[in-house]
């Protein structure tokens, strides 16, 4: 590991296909940065509110960006009482004398409002390039991710233009009235070792937005496409449970109804196993690693992980490779590398780029020994 760089709490790599890379920092600026380390700052970033885990987020080349030049951002978006993610487009332009991002339109919103929480934000293309997939977080707010009239707490596919694509799952379908929801203990309910459920009714039309894909996500920090074209994402459980899930159109991935642990205030959350109409994780981990991000890894550096999925790590302060079969996944190796990993990425030449989570968070290239 070499270090290049130094960034303030950087979140997110998308490379050039010249080698250079773009770097998000979450609190709010965007980079131009050299396999050198020489770091240039891109103008017209739109302002965004920085607390918590908001912030200026994800940077996402467009499938297109050889004719288009577009960008995509995420970001917690400032707004009346709080913040909400918000999808952007805009057009890079790369100058002598500088770069900037010009016409930069917001494409969509979530519509959620409020504090705190996390966003998700996280983009990933169809193999086609036609379809944007983007994970949208439960905000720390649990009952959201089972509400099938606001998109918190799941996938959507969407157009390039932010639309809701053609012949998404749910288009047109009426979602349930009501939905059995872990609450939180009342003080007498504490000593109980069983969970406390209780059936909350969503208000509304109860109609099922025609962006949705997938249902049920907690912190879907992590999405991509493996080389057969399987969709999977990667999330945070609470004390426990961190999810890799092989996500499919239509399903529901259970949270906050079940997960393989517990929650923060101690009470037990059911297991998957005793819901078989929810999707249970292809591999979860107990104690967590924090996931940061999800890639599969495709370079010639490493030939020997062609095809695997390789997923950073934040508390865990790891890089972790699983081997993806199909629909299976087994875990395979766990490296520490001293440091909250952010984001793991590859470059043009096979080599592995990683992010340290951190104020003076460092600009990491990996190569093999």
């Amino acid at each position: 590991m070499t270090k290049v760089a130094t960034l303030n709490t950087p979140w997110r790599i998308a490379f050039l296909p010249d080698g250079r890379m773009l770097i998000t920092e979450k609190p709010g600026d965007l980079w131009l940065v050299t396999q050198g380390g020489e770091k240039t700052k891109i103008a017209n970033v739109p302002a965004v509110a920085a607390r918590g885990q908001g912030g200026l987020l994800g940077v996402y080349l467009s499938p297109r960006y050889a004719t288009d030049h577009a960008v995509y951002l995420t970001y917690a978006e400032p707004g009346e009482g709080g913040s909400g993610l918000a999808l952007a487009r805009a057009k890079l332009t790369l100058a002598k004398d500088g770069a900037s991002l010009d016409g930069l339109k917001v494409i969509w919103r979530d519509g959620a409002g409020g504090k705190g929480g996390q966003f998700g934000a996280q983009v990933a293309f169809s193999p086609d390039g036609k379809f944007l997939f983007l994970t949208v977080g439960e905000r720390q707010r649990m009952t959201p991710a089972q509400d099938p009239n606001q998109p918190l707490g799941k996938i959507l596919r969407l157009t390039l233009d932010g639309k809701p694509a053609p012949g998404n799952p749910m288009a047109g379908k009426t979602g349930a009235a009501s939905v059995p929801i872990i609450d939180p203990p009342s003080d007498t309910e504490k000593a109980k070792s069983a969970p406390v459920v209780r059936t909350y009714a969503f208000p509304g039309p109860n109609q099922t937005p025609a962006e949705t894909w997938s249902t049920g996500h907690r912190t879907p920090y992590g999405l991509a496409f493996a080389p057969d074209g399987r969709l999977w994402e990667v999330e945070h459980g609470p004390r426990g449970g961190d999810e890799l899930n092989l996500i499919e159109p239509g399903k529901n991935y259970g949270w906050p109804l079940v997960a393989y642990a517990v929650n923060y205030n101690g009470v037990p959350i059911p297991s998957p196993d005793t819901r078989p109409d929810l999707r249970k994780p292809a591999l979860y981990w107990t104690p967590v690693i924090a996931p940061g991000n999800l890639i599969f890894y495709g370079g010639k550096m490493f030939p020997q992980w062609k095809g695997s999925a390789l997923i950073s790590g934040l508390g865990s302060k790891t890089l972790n490779r699983v081997i993806v079969k199909g629909a299976s996944a087994e875990g395979a190796e766990r490296w520490n590398v001293g440091f909250r990993v952010r984001d793991v990425e590859v470059a043009p030449d096979g080599a592995l780029w990683m992010l340290e989570d951190d104020a003076s968070g460092g600009l990491y290239r990996v190569t093999p020994k």
